[in-house]
């Protein structure tokens, strides 16, 4: 992987690179002086739709192409992968652009309610213009695997061992997509946590795989955003490792998404059991 050299102010970081050496003065610590560092890369990327720009993001540039698939299914841009017809990735000295050519109903359908929705790493609602846009309606995402306390709890443990970049430099968020025994089938990065999740979205659909069986782990809190986008795309049950807020848990109710939060070796918090595929059996034997 490429890094370059931060001791030129003029050089500018390689954009296919998603690290970047510098050298820092750690002045004030046993190791004062200077020494080399790496941190983690972000650019803008903008999200282009047959030939109009939506919206523009802050990104860590590694898998914008996942990103971009999972960007425009977690907001509704796209209801199905099929429908993304072509992908490019250009890359200048401003950024990177995503081109997208998508299906012409689609395409109108962005058009009735497009709106200038410039993003920051973190932020979910940069750009919307009214209340009545902040938060869409959720769909159900059905009754799903139930997931094994066992199964969390081994996915947490081994979580740490795919995140690479964290390692390098701590500034990165993960999202992984896990088996229902909490084995990682899967995992993305990023600087932001809303778009590690839409990067492992975009992976995983692009297999030509789908969410229902598993879990997504995601090292971040379990915001309203990270509710919304897993429900999108059928996402069942997902864990964080902080804390959810009161919004997303009512989303989730609304959802029938299992919510876990506060998931660390040892212990973790269910805040809502959406319906389980054994539960749902049930009942409809006893309806018939």
């Amino acid at each position: 992987m490429p890094l370059n050299d931060g001791d030129d102010p003029a050089t500018k970081p390689d954009p296919l690179a998603p690290l970047f050496r510098t050298r820092v003065d750690e002045r004030g610590t046993e190791h004062s002086g200077e020494t080399d560092d790496v941190v983690a890369e972000e650019m803008p990327v903008a999200m282009v739709y047959n030939g109009i720009s939506h919206a523009v993001m802050m990104a860590t540039p590694v898998d914008l192409e996942d990103f971009a698939t999972g960007f425009s299914l977690t907001e509704s841009i796209l209801d199905r992968p099929d429908e993304l017809y072509d992908i490019e990735v250009h890359f200048s000295p401003a950024g990177a652009t995503v081109e997208m050519t998508i299906a012409s109903e689609r395409m109108f359908a962005l058009k009735a309610q497009r709106r200038n929705m410039t993003g920051r790493t973190g932020c979910g609602l940069c750009g919307t213009e009214s209340l009545d846009h902040a938060i869409r309606d959720i769909p159900e995402v059905g009754a799903h695997p139930a997931i094994t306390d066992e199964a969390v709890q081994k996915a947490v443990r081994e979580l740490k061992q795919h995140q690479p970049l964290q390692a390098e430099t701590g500034a990165t968020h993960a999202a992984a997509w896990c088996d229902v025994d909490g084995t990682i089938l899967a995992v993305r990065e990023d600087v932001g946590r809303h778009n590690a999740l839409d990067k492992l979205v975009g992976h995983w659909l692009r297999q030509g795989r789908d969410f229902g069986r598993g879990f997504a782990l995601v090292s971040s809190r379990g915001s309203f955003e990270m509710v919304q986008k897993s429900a999108m795309v059928g996402i069942g049950c997902l864990v964080a490792v902080s804390a959810p807020t009161g919004l997303a848990i009512r989303e989730a109710r609304k959802a029938n998404l299992t919510l876990i939060g506060f998931a660390r070796p040892g212990r973790h918090v269910i805040y809502h059991c959406g319906q389980t595929s054994a539960e749902a059996g049930a009942m409809q034997e006893n309806k018939t």
